[in-house]
């Protein structure tokens, strides 16, 4: 028998939220892993606002926006508030109900200096390093480094002489002028960008095309590939090497007791090599013999060590690649999501890492990882 459609459009109803959302849902992980990492931080939260005035967004609210914002590639915070006027599963995830109204756009940039004051992201990243570790998921001896570019949300239009005066003459298409700059020679010494000067004209290998990046560095734990350290930095030949030293240093401040540094070619210099064993750590580094002789000798390779770190060390090539694309993840997003989130880049770079310091636990594996020892923890 047919149905018949119902010209009612509206009406009352009485609908928890809790039982919307499936049981098995990976949110329900990550909204568990997430709240304990925020509780922590209420004394961090407190000093941020004053004990006088109007109510402010929940900064817990604000904070767990943003990785929604990661895990579905949400265009801009602007499209994220539109969407969680009718999302009930955003709406659950962030603590709001049905009839709460979605807080303003704007909320974001008014309270991001107080994030970045307070370094309030980095404390959420350990926070759930932290309890990822009290899983037992971590290695606190061996790991992997890496980097990835990062594109600048500026066009090579706007890569410009850094000497050459600003011209009086409109353009012909104020959205997108037209720019003839073949035959120049351009460089980051000579040239830069007019819409965001941090960015560096970069390419990442021979025969590929330069673009406008910062460079995203990523330092992993090989026991299970998840990612404990993540930063956004200037996009220089050496930057790689150069984070990776602090990183194994800021690794140690934490209590972790690097023994092992796997990486691939780029890290097979003389000073690096160098830079790793005045820490007492072994560079598990792929030797570069390409017309050169590698830093990596018979001492280190010789080892059933190094061919493991060689092995394991591929895994972190996931999670950078991953933080270029869109966020697809079972039960998060489709194929057809938004891959832009690799080019938000912009204006404030310290906030916009505050949004890639969450990405790379989710693209490590993490959240998989503990899904199952929470059930039976649970059990």
């Amino acid at each position: 028998m047919r149905g018949e459609q119902e010209p009612q459009v509206t009406m009352l109803a009485f609908i928890d939220l809790e039982t919307r959302i499936p049981q098995d849902h990976p949110l329900r992980t990550i909204r568990r892993f997430a709240d304990e990492a925020l509780a922590s931080l209420s004394p961090t939260f407190d000093e941020m606002y004053a004990r006088d005035g109007r109510p402010s967004i929940p900064p817990e609210r604000l904070l767990k926006a943003s990785l929604l914002i990661s895990l579905y590639s949400v265009r801009s915070e602007r499209a994220f508030c539109e969407q969680l006027e009718y999302n009930e599963l955003f709406r659950w995830f962030l603590g709001m109900n049905l009839i709460e109204p979605s807080f303003d756009p704007s909320t974001f940039s008014k309270n991001r200096q107080r994030l970045l004051e307070h370094n309030v992201a980095q404390q959420f990243f350990d926070e759930i390093v932290l309890a990822a570790s009290r899983l037992g998921l971590l290695s606190d001896e061996h790991f992997t480094v890496d980097g990835t570019l990062i594109e600048a949300a500026a066009s090579l239009k706007s890569f410009r002489p850094k000497d050459q005066p600003v011209s009086d003459e409109p353009p012909d298409d104020p959205g997108n002028p037209t720019v003839n700059f073949h035959g120049q020679k351009r460089s980051n010494a000579t040239h830069q960008s007019t819409t965001d000067p941090d960015a560096r004209l970069f390419r990442k290998g021979k025969g590929k095309e330069a673009k406008l990046v910062f460079m995203g560095q990523v330092m992993m734990e090989n026991r299970n590939g998840l990612a404990i350290d993540f930063e956004v930095t200037t996009a220089t030949g050496t930057a790689e090497r150069e984070a990776a030293v602090d990183q194994v240093d800021e690794a140690k401040q934490r209590g972790f007791r690097p023994k092992t540094l796997g990486g691939d070619k780029n890290y097979d210099t003389q000073k690096f090599v160098a830079d790793m064993r005045e820490r007492d750590v072994t560079p598990h580094v792929a030797q570069n013999t390409s017309g050169r002789r590698s830093a990596i000798d018979g001492r280190t390779t010789r080892h059933a060590g190094y061919d493991v770190s060689q092995h394991i060390r591929k895994r972190v090539e996931i999670v950078c690649s991953q933080l270029t694309k869109t966020r697809v993840r079972t039960g998060l997003g489709s194929w057809d999501d938004i891959p832009d989130l690799h080019r938000v880049i912009g204006y404030d770079h310290s906030v916009d890492q505050q949004l890639y310091q969450l990405a790379p636990l989710l693209e490590s594996g993490l959240l998989e990882a503990a899904c199952q020892l929470l059930q039976d923890f649970d059990g």
